[in-house]
Formats: structure tokens, C-alpha cells, sequence
């Protein structure tokens, strides 16, 4: 599968690149985590070379695109299959492929160069909303699977482990550690990275990712379509979700059909509900329409933008949506938009101090080694800033 190409790969945005707020605040479309790696991650893997963005100004300084030149262009909504990638490495010169009005690739130094359009006419698999990101996660988790690394003996599995399925479909790193737990392959693989551990009386129904030194604590049960990226401390019981990397949820309580951003951490006991009452579709806020929408799902939990963080018992009803470094606490439901910046609960939120956020962010990145970056916290001012609208009937002040 893999082969080396030469020119520049590059990821670019289309106009539903808003369809992916919040975790598109702070990351390009092509960084969105599911199955197990990003969409830039998997077209390096795919091209065997560097893969870059095509980011909106905001994002440039944190994700700089690639040197000038002939590059072949992705629409970084675009989930790769044999037939799309084939007619994308056979590109010719100053061409682009569209499925109708949507721009599928180009080959060249920048889209006004093109002089050729085709329509691909094959069928074409799309990310069109965010629900799409755990909705999709088994078939991206189970092609994912085959382009991952492998080593020759890759089961690595100790004998106080239970497999039920193919255990070829269970990839442990040399260094990862896993004892005394379950892997259920019935439904799709299990692939554990570098230096992950699964501790004692975990209980892994496949189609499952643990990113690189990321934790499944004890007795974690672990229902599939699941990825946890790296860095990440997961405990309780999770069902098909995806979570960004370097987020927690290292206690009990249950999250299912959610996708949680980078540096999240929900507090012990937090709970998510997946399922309504009247089994009815469920609805949540949407950035793109400004207003609520239907999703067309009958399961939809959270979804929780990058740097927000909740307190012990905390209840998110059906089809939550939290905006960017939001800190949530207190008892009942909060609402379920939640924006940017908002500091409170079910009895109402005030807006999170600007430079009281910061810090904690910096607290919380320096416990992994990392420093944050003055672009990031421009970026972060920025998403403040852009989403006061969002919180215009709150008070404005922190109390």
C-alpha cells in the first residue's frame, strides 16, 4: 500500500470545514483524530511522505503549509480508498478531480493553474459532520489497521490475557504493557502503541486504538468502534468514542458516542447520556447553522472542544456540545451548548477569565513536559474573542 511520491502532499479546507467547530477551532480539518491517526497521518502513510495543510490564516503560524512548488492538493475531508488514491497519484500536471460541486484533488502550484476537471466516478466516502467522526470510527479503525506498523511478532500478548477472536488482529507494541484483561477481535482489531499500558481486568471489545503512552486504568471496559489517542487516562466504561489526545477520564462513569478534544479531563463519576427517553433522533448545537439541528442519530453523546474540563458527578444530557476551555461544575444538567470560555454549571455560566484559563492551561500542559506557545495562546485569544456572541447572555464577569 504504501509508495513514495515525490512532490508535496497537501490537505485543504473546504467551505463544511466549520461542520467540525469546536475541535476545528484549534486544529486544521486534516489534524482531526479517528480510527487511529489523522487525516494527515494517514495520507503520509498512504504517499509514504510528509503530508501538510493548507490552513485557515488563524491556524498558520501553528500549521505552516509546504514549500512553493507542484503539490498534490486533498480536500482534507476526503476518507481515502484504494480507488481515490489511485486517481490521485495518477494526476496529470494542472488537473483536478471533482465529485460534482465538491473539489475532490488538483495537482498543481495552486488551484487558478488548473485547466482540466474531471468528475471521479467512483463512489466517494466524506466527513461531513462531526457525529460522522465516532459514526465512521470502525470502518477507519479497521483500514487504519492495515497501514499501521507492525513488527513480525506483533501479538505480544502475555499468557494472563484472554483472547476471544483472531489474535492476529491484536497488535501490542514490544513496549506497551498489557495483563490480565480481555481482547475481543469479533468485531474489528486491537492495536495498543508505544509504551500504552492496559492495566489489570480491562475488558477491550475491538475495533479498538490506545495511542502512544496513553492508559486504560483498571477494570476499564472498552466497547468498540473506540480510539484513544495519545497521552491520554481512560477508566469507567466508554462505547464509541474518540478522544483527541492528552485528555482524561481516569475514573468511573460512562461516555458513549462522544468525541472529547486535546487536554480535556472529565472529573470522576462524570457521566454522559447517549440515548433519549423517547429513543427519538437527537438534536445538538451546531456552529455551522448557529442553532440547533438535527443530527439524524439515534445515539449521540458528548462533544467537548480542546482544554475544557468538568467536576466530579458531572451530568451532560444527550447530544452535548462544549465549545474551547470551558470549566463545568455543580449538580443536574448544565445546557447543552455549552461555548467557549464559560465558567458554571446548571445554574448558570459566567465568562472564564482569559488569563485565569491560561494559567491553568499551563499547568496542565507542564505536567506532560510541553510549554505552551505564544501562537497558541493568540489563538486561543482569538477563539475568545470570536465566540463572545456565544456567551452574550451571560454575565461578564467571573465571580
Amino acid at each position: 500500500m504504501l509508495q513514495s511520491i515525490v512532490m508535496n502532499i497537501i490537505l485543504f479546507e473546504d467551505k463544511k470545514w466549520n461542520v467540525f467547530l469546536p475541535l476545528a477551532y484549534t486544529r486544521p480539518v486534516g489534524e482531526l483524530r479517528m480510527g487511529m491517526m489523522t487525516m494527515r497521518e494517514r495520507y503520509s502513510r498512504i504517499f509514504n511522505t510528509d503530508v501538510y495543510h493548507d490552513a485557515r490564516p488563524l491556524l498558520r503560524e501553528l500549521f505552516p503549509t509546504a514549500p512553493e512548488g507542484e503539490s498534490l492538493h486533498i480536500n482534507a475531508r476526503l476518507i481515502p480508498t484504494s480507488a481515490v488514491v489511485d486517481a490521485i497519484k495518477n494526476l496529470p500536471a494542472n488537473h483536478a478531480i471533482r465529485s460534482g460541486e465538491i473539489l475532490v484533488a488538483h495537482r498543481s502550484k495552486k488551484y487558478a493553474d488548473i485547466t482540466t476537471e474531471t468528475e471521479f466516478e467512483g463512489q466517494l466516502r466524506w466527513m461531513d459532520k462531526i457525529t460522522d467522526m465516532f459514526a465512521l470510527n470502525a470502518d477507519a479503525l479497521k483500514y487504519d489497521f492495515t497501514l499501521m506498523p507492525k513488527l513480525p511478532d506483533h501479538s505480544n500478548l502475555h499468557p494472563s490475557n484472554v483472547v476471544i477472536g483472531d489474535p492476529s488482529l491484536i497488535y501490542i507494541a514490544p513496549d506497551a504493557k498489557a495483563f490480565a484483561s480481555t481482547f475481543n477481535t469479533l468485531d474489528g482489531p486491537i492495536y495498543i502503541d508505544s509504551g500504552a499500558e492496559v492495566m489489570e481486568g480491562t475488558h477491550i471489545r475491538g475495533p479498538f486504538y490506545l495511542g502512544e503512552h496513553a492508559t486504560l486504568k483498571m477494570a476499564t471496559k472498552v466497547y468498540g468502534a473506540t480510539t484513544i489517542g495519545p497521552h491520554c487516562k481512560v477508566g469507567g466504561e466508554i462505547s464509541n468514542c474518540v478522544i483527541q489526545g492528552y485528555s482524561n477520564k481516569a475514573h468511573d462513569g460512562f461516555i458513549g458516542n462522544s468525541i472529547i478534544g486535546e487536554w480535556c479531563n472529565l472529573g470522576a463519576d462524570t457521566n454522559t447520556s447517549n440515548l433519549k427517553n423517547n429513543y427519538s433522533s437527537v438534536r445538538h448545537w451546531s456552529y455551522a447553522l448557529n442553532n440547533y439541528t438535527d443530527t439524524g442519530l439515534t445515539f449521540c453523546g458528548l462533544i467537548m472542544g480542546d482544554h475544557s474540563k468538568c467536576g466530579i458527578n458531572t451530568m451532560f444530557n444527550t447530544g452535548t456540545v462544549t465549545g474551547v476551555c470551558a470549566n463545568i461544575y455543580g449538580g443536574d444538567f448544565p445546557s447543552k451548548h455549552i461555548p467557549s470560555f464559560s465558567w458554571g454549571g446548571s445554574e448558570g455560566f459566567v465568562e472564564y477569565d482569559f488569563a485565569k484559563a491560561i494559567d491553568t492551561i499551563r499547568k496542565v500542559m507542564a505536567r506532560r513536559d510541553i510549554v505552551l506557545s505564544a501562537e497558541m495562546i493568540n489563538l486561543l485569544r482569538d477563539i475568545q474573542i470570536t465566540t463572545g456572541s456565544h456567551r452574550e447572555n451571560q454575565p461578564q464577569s467571573q465571580e
